[in-house]
């Protein structure tokens, strides 16, 4: 297994040159972030990255999570790793300092937090549900459930999750039927609750449940279902902890990857009733949990870019280590790495430029959250919330769906050497493979970008971020040379077809929308593709201004970034067009049939 290492060079580049991190450093309530502790921050993480999390990965894979008679257990190593995780207060890192958080800004976060993705995601994913847990009780959660759960959340020694799904319910969160009962200043919950990420293990002494439930007297549907927090055990007034409560983990799901995480089936009530405490109003649970839902989405995108990262690191350095073959054109050559081949270069490139545009993306979308949460400009917030909230399903789709390509095509590069499990690229692929599926399939978030981010309001969010596209054009224009003429074209015509793609759905939407929801992933991925190809020019200008300024570290760097955008305007924003015509054109073949006929 390759080890790993986390990529801070291009994170500080994108934090410093494509996001300004001044800017987000002058925001209210974010002066403590210097330059100086960011970069510690960043260079504290990468070793945490690789030197406690990466090691295990491999071996929890292989181990996997157990149940036995007292609870889950994750494989061995990671409840060491999660002590250290806690005591270097890396779970606090972006939460609220009224219960212990430091306070940092979210775009700081991300970055972190793909490091503990792309080192470990198994591991990963137990802060990652604590963190939503954290933000939905912050919000909606009252003084005495923050002061009871959210000091220990906070730091990391309680973790969080959230149990939406049943049986019988699927993504279909209306057919939900575990019911709440109340008793005096509490409820009684009787239900089952499956695919529940670290819904039982051993490395905290508590867990804190946020539970999708029914009240008796609840309305049918969506709108019946209240939120409430269950602990796995019962904390007193002062804190300390009580009684076991009647939530338990019956099973645990075997997966197609991330086996070091514990996948739970919860059942709540099978004795006596679980004891819990309503979040918020009765019957507004689906809209609290959203809250989850929304950082979740985000952060199983970035684990998309994390997990790209990995398998490209992993790829690279067998390409650079296999001899197979002679050089092509070289006669009489000896025999070179396979990092020679032109192939395996363009398998390279397509991992390396795409892994490059999410994660820049990403990092914008971040930048705006803190700008939406922190700037005093009351339009600036909305403007940049307008942002988040169009480009949240853009990063979570399209990011998870490119990370499947770019982990097989890590198989690809390894040749039948990939599909032993001990190279471990097979690993990247299949623990990528879920996350196009939970927290909202891509059906989902595609649906969610087409209904409630552009037809909603009109397309103006999409025309308002268009804009902000065609506003590195005038850039591109302005540089010498070859590469920012393909570069400049590429991303103008990609852009007319995404403008035009969003104009058609407004258009179409009133009076026929199966025919525009027959080609909303291909809208997503419209979507993704130039958003991604906005980030990859702006990178080249900025790279190309570091060159020209003599104000450079690094020049190879830069020049990289160049020929990256290069390759991206080449390979991946001409797939734009394709994509275009199926969004606009597409419906006709997707709904051909009758649905007996697909037998035939």
């Amino acid at each position: 297994m390759t080890d790993y290492t986390a990529p801070v060079r291009d994170m500080r580049f994108v934090l410093n040159d494509l996001i300004g991190m001044e800017r987000i450093t002058a925001l209210p309530g974010y002066d403590h972030a210097s330059p100086d502790l960011v970069d510690a921050i960043l260079d504290e993480a990468a070793k945490f990255a690789g030197n406690v999390l990466a090691p295990l990965n491999h071996s929890g894979d292989k181990e996997g999570a157990r149940l036995d008679a007292a609870g889950a257990h994750p494989p061995a190593g990671f409840a060491d790793a999660y002590a250290q995780f806690v005591a270097g207060g890396w779970n606090a890192l972006g939460c609220d300092p009224d219960f212990g958080g430091q306070g940092l800004p979210a775009v700081l976060g991300t970055a972190v937090k793909e490091m503990w993705n792309a080192a470990n995601m198994a591991f990963s994913l137990c802060p990652l549900l604590t963190t939503g847990a954290i933000e939905a009780l912050h919000l909606v959660g009252t003084d005495a459930q923050k002061a009871m759960y959210l000091p220990k959340m906070v730091e990391g020694s309680w973790t969080g999750t959230m149990n939406l799904t049943e049986p019988q319910a699927g993504s279909d969160l209306a057919a939900v039927r575990t019911r709440a009962v109340p008793e005096g200043d509490h409820f009684r919950l009787y239900g089952q609750k499956i695919y529940i990420t670290y819904g039982d293990h051993d490395m905290t002494e508590n867990i804190v449940h946020l539970v999708l439930a029914r009240l008796p007297d609840a309305p049918e549907g969506v709108r019946g279902i209240s939120l409430f927090v269950v602990p796995k055990f019962l904390v007193n007034p002062d804190g300390s902890l009580g009684a076991r409560n009647d939530a338990h983990c019956i099973s645990l799901e075997h997966k197609l990857g991330i086996h070091g995480s514990p996948t739970a089936v919860m059942v709540y009530g099978d004795n006596e009733g679980a004891i819990g405490t309503m979040v918020g109003e009765p019957n507004r649970g689906l809209e609290y949990m959203f809250i989850m839902m929304n950082r979740a989405r985000f952060d199983v995108g970035l684990q998309g870019i994390a997990i790209s990262d990995r398998a490209f690191q992993h790829a690279l350095d067998y390409a650079r280590t296999r001899v197979q073959g002679t050089e092509t054109g070289v006669r009489g050559g000896g025999r070179v790495a396979i990092i020679k081949h032109p192939d395996v270069r363009r398998m390279l490139m397509s991992m390396k430029s795409r892994t490059e545009a999410m994660r820049a993306l990403a990092y914008v979308v971040a930048a705006a959250l803190d700008i939406a949460q922190r700037h005093p400009d009351p339009a600036e917030r909305a403007r940049n919330q307008a942002m988040v909230d169009l480009l949240i399903p853009v990063v979570k789709g399209w990011s998870t769906e490119t990370a499947i390509d770019v982990a097989s095509t890590g198989v690809q590069i390894h040749g039948g050497m990939g599909f032993i499990e001990e190279t471990g690229a097979a690993q990247f692929l299949r623990d990528a493979r879920i996350l196009a599926i939970y927290e909202g399939t891509t059906g989902i978030q595609a649906n969610d970008l087409i209904g409630r981010k552009i037809v909603r309001d009109k397309g103006e969010a999409a025309r308002a971020a268009i804009t902000e596209m065609k506003s590195v054009l005038a850039r591109l224009a302005a540089q010498d040379g070859p590469d920012f003429a393909v570069i400049g074209s590429a991303l103008r015509d990609a852009i007319a077809l995404l403008e035009q793609a969003v104009a058609w759905v407004v258009d179409t939407y009133a009076t026929d929308p199966r025919t525009v929801l027959a080609g909303a992933v291909p809208l997503l991925n419209l979507f993704g593709v130039v958003a991604g190809g906005w980030q990859s020019a702006r990178a080249a200008v900025a790279a190309a201004d570091r060159l020209t300024s003599g104000d450079n570290e690094d020049p190879a760097f830069y020049r990289a970034k160049i020929g990256t955008a290069r390759f991206y305007a080449d390979h991946v924003l001409s797939q734009a067009g394709g994509l275009a015509h199926t969004v606009m054109r597409g419906a006709a073949g997707v709904l051909a049939l009758e649905e007996d006929a697909f037998a035939l």
